[in-house]
């Protein structure tokens, strides 16, 4: 019995003991147990002074983490929060993920068991410390019982519980003793000034990056239980299309295929193994019925985007007078800027585990969202949700792909179980082509811009936004939109952070047969390209520098003003001299509460642009682990530049065209620039790392060509049909 499946079967009857400020506390009884950093062999008993964490008598901290692990480092985030208000040695922090029960491990700003929009470490930065501190505050009067001894004459450092007497012990010798001690309520966080591990450089170490080097580290794809089976399933290659007919004879055929089934998203083929189940896939002959598929091309879903983009959307925001304004003259800048369809990428595509047997089913996967996938299992196999498990399992990257909010791999993963019935493990696995292939895309959209620039001012700006929506159709729709509308398709555009008096925001949302997804930045992605770039134009036109210009229009946003100058004076913006042939472009954008200024230096080769140094200032508030926030901004921009630069999903009359990374074009190692990363100090509560490094960085990319007289991209990427 695993660490999960201990928590809830225990949780269920002890959790909610206590709780408040959203601290859940509960105690239970681990007999055995996984810690992700590979804990010693397991004890005889273990003791979890609350629902988050787990005291081993071999003095090990297991913290139970409700955030997926795929690569933004919640697992040490959580620890280190933890290990602060314990007062724990870090060499005894571990971490694992937490079992899908969303009363106790609910995203506080989701209201479910999620992971996204970089909320990790600022939905649980007053949680993870609360949980740290009534930890300690039962372990301490737990020794001040042992030792007879006033509690508040004891202290705890390094681990070590002492006594001026010269008792001492460690965390396992009190554990059994503080698991019978009260679970305190609002138990006392220490002052910043006190922080040992918070925002100290070099005070922790990742939890996951070992055994992730060594290849201990255990991902959905290790998983290999016996008599389990291995299924990929022949989807339609056009979005909306349908199995008409299907010949399964020569799949069969093959050694190792163990079954074949009409699934509700296709044909499924069942073997022993991923090759067979590859083999036999390829030998089905499907009719397919494509009479509801989508046909449209990218070509020609741009020339239906930009004929709807000249004509005025549903208004999302307005001040002033922009078209009377406008009417004024002066000098008038109209651009139109195209984003593609863009796919996830992720190192490991989708895959998961499923063992049905009739009763209960048993879902091991790199799970997102647990709860809107454990609800999805239950549904299908006619399920409770307490006959439901799913271990959450560490997953190889996301950017926004396993955060469904169709639920589609839960479905169809607890589809193919049902239908080859109770008593087999199947772990479905997608192919790098079903991912890249199978949309979920970063929406595709235009942005078209009008300004105005009088006497060296901005005096207008409108944006006319057409894009899809992310969320229209799932049960987001109901609660997240805004006047019929999908605010993911606008953020960022509607709320610009420089003052201008005469200001709209219109949008079409239109209806495409194309699966689409959230995508690392979501709607930033493609509102800070069209902003960032757009304000530069301006800046032009009215004849200012790029920094000082902005900097005027910031005058009310000290946030953005000052990861602005923070890397204005990194990059020596005012001073260095570009060599010949380079030029330098700068932006600054805000997404998920965090503020994320960019500046970029290139030159223009044979291939296109060449960027070679990124200089960056991040605001995230508090600042609980920096070398993760700077690896986060370095993640980002490499992340960001190979999007920018080369990758798109194009649609040949309603077929993706990219299945790849050969025509699906990511950065290469030798195309990565230097990045030289500030972060700027800060008492404002902690926000997200793990998405805001990417968008300034196109339009910065995009701001330096302009300044290099190449011009500025009005439609991306930059290097159209690259490959590798």
């Amino acid at each position: 019995m695993t660490v999960h499946d201990k928590a809830i079967t225990t949780l269920s009857r002890r959790s909610l003991l206590k709780a408040g400020a959203g601290l859940a506390i509960g105690a239970y009884i681990a007999r055995g147990g996984r810690a992700f950093a590979q804990a010693p062999a397991a004890p005889a008993y273990n003791i979890a002074p609350n629902t988050f964490v787990i005291i081993r008598p071999d003095n090990t901290v297991t913290v139970l983490c409700k955030g997926l692990e795929f690569g933004q480092g919640p697992f040490t985030g959580m620890a280190t929060l933890v290990a602060e208000e314990l007062d724990a040695d870090w060499s005894q922090m571990r971490a694992d993920h937490a079992p899908s029960n969303p009363a106790l491990y609910k995203n506080l700003a989701f209201g479910l068991q999620g992971t996204g929009g970089s909320t990790a470490i600022a939905n649980s930065y007053i949680q993870m410390r609360q949980v740290g501190a009534a930890a300690r505050q039962m372990l301490v009067a737990a020794a001040a019982d042992a030792w007879q001894v006033p509690a508040d004459q004891i202290t705890v450092e390094n681990g070590v519980i002492k006594h001026a007497s010269g008792k001492q012990g460690r965390f396992g010798e009190f554990a059994d003793k503080a698991m019978a001690m009260p679970v305190p309520a609002d138990p006392k966080l220490k002052d910043p000034a006190q922080f040992k591990l918070i925002g100290k450089e070099g005070a922790v170490k990742r939890l996951d990056s070992a055994d992730k080097a060594n290849g201990r580290a255990f991902f959905t794809l290790d998983i290999n239980e016996p008599d389990m089976l291995t299924v990929l399933v022949a989807r339609s290659p056009k979005f909306g299309g349908t199995v008409k007919s299907f010949d399964a004879t020569a799949a069969k055929a093959i050694a190792g295929v163990v079954d074949v089934k009409q699934v509700p998203t296709g044909v499924a083929v069942y073997a022993r193994g991923f090759w067979p189940a590859k083999t036999g896939r390829d030998a089905l002959n499907i009719v397919w019925d494509d009479s509801k598929a989508e046909t449209r091309g990218s070509a020609q879903l741009l020339s239906e985007f930009r004929a709807l983009s000249k004509t005025p959307g549903k208004l999302v925001r307005a001040e002033g007078q922009f078209e009377q304004s406008m009417a004024k003259g002066g000098r008038v800048v109209e651009v139109e800027y195209v984003f593609p369809y863009l796919a996830h990428a992720a190192m490991e595509p989708l895959n998961a585990y499923l063992k049905w047997d009739g009763d209960s089913a048993y879902a091991r996967y790199g799970c997102q969202f647990p709860t809107p996938d454990h609800q999805a299992i239950s549904k299908v196999l006619g399920l409770p949700m307490e006959k439901v498990k799913i271990e959450v399992l560490m997953a190889g990257g996301s950017f926004g792909r396993r955060a469904q909010q169709t639920t589609h791999q839960a479905i169809e993963l607890a589809e193919v179980a049902k239908a080859i019935g109770p008593g087999r493990g199947v772990k479905l696995v997608w192919t790098r082509e079903d991912d890249m292939r199978g949309g979920y895309y970063r929406p595709y959209s235009i942005h078209r811009m009008r300004g105005a620039v009088r006497d060296g001012k901005i005096e207008a700006w409108s944006d006319t936004i057409v894009s899809q929506s992310i969320m229209k159709g799932s049960f987001f729709e109901a609660v997240m939109f805004k006047d019929g509308l999908d605010p993911t398709s606008y953020e960022g555009s509607h709320d610009i952070p420089y003052d201008v008096d005469n200001f709209q925001c219109d949008m079409h949302q239109v209806d495409v047969g194309v699966p689409v997804l959230w995508w690392r930045s979501v709607g930033h992605t493609h509102t800070g390209y069209a902003v960032e770039a757009f304000v530069d134009e301006l800046l032009e036109a009215a004849g200012k520098d790029p920094v000082e210009g902005r900097l005027e229009l910031l005058s009310k946003k000290p946030r953005h003003a000052g990861v602005l100058k923070a890397v204005a004076e990194l990059a020596d913006w005012k001073n260095y001299k570009v060599p010949d042939g380079r030029a330098r472009g700068v932006a600054v954008v805000e997404s998920f509460n965090t503020f994320v200024a960019q500046v970029v230096e290139l030159s223009i080769g044979e291939d296109g642009p060449k960027v070679h140094k990124v200089w960056c200032a991040v605001d995230c508030g508090v600042a609980v682990n920096p070398d993760i926030i700077r690896a986060q901004m370095e993640g980002g921009i490499g992340f960001g530049l190979g999007h920018i630069l080369y990758a798109e999903q194009t649609l040949d009359a309603g077929r993706p065209v990219n299945g790849n990374f050969d025509t699906y074009r990511s950065l290469r190692i030798n195309e990565m620039p230097a990045i030289e990363v500030v972060i700027v100090k800060s008492t404002e509560k902690p926000s997200g790392v793990g998405e805001p490094g990417v968008p300034p960085l196109g339009p910065a990319v995009a701001n330096a060509m302009a300044k290099l007289g190449v011009g500025r991209p009005r439609q991306l990427p930059i290097v159209p049909g690259a490959s590798a």
